[in-house]
């Protein structure tokens, strides 16, 4: 294994992270330690397996919206907005913040902080800052609704099914922030609207398990109205959701979900509760409730995908 250091101040074996993966073989494992600082970066990766770890308060910023005009183009468009992409066969990160400042979805448009298209990624203690479409997890669906909607990396490439473990993060948003067709597992974070809007915008293909979120807390900046956010809109029919043992503060809206526009009175998407709660201590509606048992099948299947064993806490149902 490889192992490198990233420092500003030159006493690392490179200044910048881009450099460090650059460096990295593609076949080789590699460790990448970043020391304190604010990198102002746009980082692509396609390495197969990738180990980062910031080494005090690591942040990597950049600022590109989808409403931006790239060279000849109108505009940039959401999937060239990236601060950070990585797809490979393994990624960790550690302990270091990626955001783009690229300012509201209202004016910016669509800014993802952190496009995953890896195989399979585990996150911890990772803090993502955006405002619309901050995460998102590959795959892409197979059709566009709009010309050119898909433009920017693997776009032209056969779809794959991917998986990431977000574990302890803080994810924050405001318009569909976190997206995409990948299973994912998140637990023991923080989910924060900075805005009115829909947190999650799945879309899942119909065999497989989707996002879950598993005993997070849902917040909100003190400026975003109660029940002016909305757990999911799906963006592809058999797009899924599940909360389990999750809390929500006032800004959740009591119906959970709503439709993508265009597709209102549809009945797509699959949201699912278990014993979660709200700023309340009232439970959500007992239609999007699921037994123990179903809550336990949806975490075993979740975790084998994300390759966690013996973590369920349900092991008694």
């Amino acid at each position: 294994m490889y192992t490198l250091t990233v420092d500003q101040s030159g006493k690392g074996h490179y200044c910048s992270i881009q450099e460090a993966l650059d460096a990295v073989p593609y076949a080789q494992e590699a460790r990448i330690i970043i020391e304190e600082g604010v990198y102002h970066e746009k980082l692509f990766c396609d390495k197969h397996n990738i180990h980062l770890i910031g080494n005090g308060d690591v942040i990597i910023t950049n600022s590109e919206g989808a409403k931006q005009r790239i060279d000849a183009l109108p505009k940039r468009g959401t999937f060239r907005t990236y601060t950070a992409f990585f797809s490979g066969e393994f990624l960790k990160l550690e302990h270091i913040t990626i955001e783009n400042r690229a300012g509201k979805g209202s004016e910016a448009g669509q800014a993802v902080a952190l496009y995953l298209d890896v195989d399979r990624a585990h996150l911890f203690q990772v803090r993502l800052f955006g405002s619309q479409d901050t995460l998102f997890i590959a795959p892409l669906p197979e059709k566009e609704r709009e010309p050119n909607g898909f433009i920017g990396p693997r776009c032209f490439a056969k779809r794959k099914q991917n998986a990431a473990f977000f574990e302890q993060c803080f994810i924050q948003g405001g318009v569909d922030f976190i997206f995409g067709g990948g299973d994912a597992l998140f637990r023991n974070s923080e989910i924060s609207s900075c805005e009115a809007g829909y947190v999650t915008a799945p879309s899942t293909c119909a065999k497989d398990i989707g996002l879950v979120f598993d005993r997070c807390t849902f917040t909100a900046k003190d400026h975003v109205d109660a029940g002016s956010v909305y757990l999911m809109r799906p963006w592809r029919e058999d797009g899924k959701a599940v909360f389990l043992h999750c809390s929500f503060k006032e800004h959740i809206h009591p119906a959970l979900r709503i439709d993508w526009p265009g597709h209102e009175g549809l009945g797509e998407g699959t949201l699912a509760c278990h014993r979660c709660r709200s700023w309340n201590g009232a439970g959500t509606e007992e239609a999007f409730e699921i037994s123990a048992v179903e809550a336990m099948g949806v975490l075993d299947a979740i975790e084998q995908r994300c390759r966690i064993f013996h973590q369920s806490p349900y092991e008694g149902v």
